[in-house]
């Protein structure tokens, strides 16, 4: 059966999760939260937005079942975002672009450490299991692209697409949904860059090259590990490692400027890969490589600590410590400069060991240098501009 517990408005949503979740095995009746084979989240916690917290306990009939059943599989369900636009401006000096598309919201790769996870609360649903299997797509986006760009004001700078969510989820291989929006961006020469950690990127290598011949596209290739099965935990439906590889080395063929993200360095977990990740990548034909340290804003924090008490309990506390020794004694640190990067001796290693792995393996950092001199503007009607 489930408890519901009255959530109390705070301003600091974070102190909510860690009394809800973090400490919730401190009650012998509160079931532990189990996960399923193929999802990242150990739980389907509450949205730091909902008015009350639910907890399953242990009435007497319950105890025996959860010791000897494997818990509940959650079915991928997709439904229609009804987004009116599709291009998204920031202004963080942390990342070299202004502006993103992101196809779908939420992702079916389940990565633990995802730092859009909490954007699901808006949504009235979990940022635990919801996020991975609760699934939307913009089906006009294609279309809302073309429009935008085609207004008199729009000035051309490079689009990333797949900031927040991949844009080559398992969902993709059946809408398509990324291919039509690198359709638009090459029918008017738009300068792109993309995000990903899925090997069905190369099924857009005859879209991609001819841009990046001219200098307008690009793709970034996240990996996190080289061991599967610590890869199989942390981001259970993304590609597996050796064939994140296989796809850079496919890309770099193709004469496509590849990046790779080593993204999250994870203290005590896979920090320790840092010098065969960035000689691996360089071997698959990258250009350039960069990393960001873990980031547990929000429910993140709840979700990645259940995540370790479930797969690493030896390694928990050892982690969490060496994490908040990288966030001056917090979790996370939302501050320009700081979030990506930590501060203090243990983050400043990590920086240290790839800065001296990429000067070996002579490769340079990320940047987004493309050319936006060619773009053609194009009508909202979909036809091209004759002069």
């Amino acid at each position: 059966m489930k408890n519901s517990i009255e959530q109390t408005p705070d301003p600091t949503p974070t102190a909510i999760f860690d009394d809800g979740w973090s400490n919730a095995g401190c009650d012998p009746n509160i079931l532990p939260a189990r996960g399923q084979k193929g999802r990242g989240a150990v739980s389907n916690i509450d949205g730091r937005f909902e008015r009350h917290i639910h907890q399953g306990v242990d009435d007497g009939w319950l105890g025996t079942l959860v010791e000897v059943q494997d818990a509940p599989h959650t079915k991928t369900t997709l439904g229609i975002d009804g987004a009116r636009s599709v291009i998204t401006k920031n202004q963080s000096p942390d990342v070299p672009f202004d502006r993103s598309i992101n196809p779908y919201r939420g992702c079916e790769h389940g990565c633990v450490y995802c730092f859009a996870r909490p954007t699901h609360a808006y949504l009235g649903l979990s940022p635990g299991l919801d996020f991975e299997t609760k699934l939307f797509w913009k089906p006009e986006a294609a279309s809302l692209l073309r429009k935008q760009l085609s207004s008199k004001s729009y000035q051309p700078e490079p689009i990333v697409i797949g900031t927040s969510t991949d844009p080559y989820q398992p969902v993709d291989r059946d809408k398509k949904l990324t291919r039509s929006i690198i359709e638009v961006l090459a029918d008017c020469q738009h300068p792109f860059s993309l995000i990903t950690k899925s090997a069905l990127v190369t099924r857009d290598i005859d879209l991609i090259a001819p841009m990046a011949a001219r200098n307008r596209a690009s793709v970034a290739v996240s990996v996190t590990s080289l061991d599967h099965r610590l890869s199989n935990l942390l981001e259970p439906r993304a590609s597996a490692p050796h064939r994140r590889l296989d796809a850079i080395r496919k890309l770099s063929e193709a004469c496509i400027p590849v990046t790779v993200l080593c993204a999250p360095i994870i203290p005590g977990l896979n920090d320790m890969e840092i010098e065969k990740l960035v000689a691996a990548c360089k071997d698959a034909g990258a250009q350039s490589v960069s990393h960001i340290v873990l980031r547990l804003p929000l429910e993140i924090g709840g979700l990645f600590e259940e995540w370790l008490e479930a797969h690493y309990p030896d390694r928990k506390a050892k982690i969490m410590s060496l994490i908040r020794q990288m966030r001056d004694g917090e979790i996370y640190q939302s501050e320009f400069g700081k979030r990506m990067r930590g501060t203090g001796p243990i983050a400043d290693l990590i920086t240290h060991r790839f800065n001296a792995a990429r000067k070996k393996h002579n490769l340079t950092g990320r940047s987004l240098n493309l050319d936006c001199s060619g773009f053609k503007r194009p009508s909202a009607d979909g036809q091209m501009s004759l002069f």
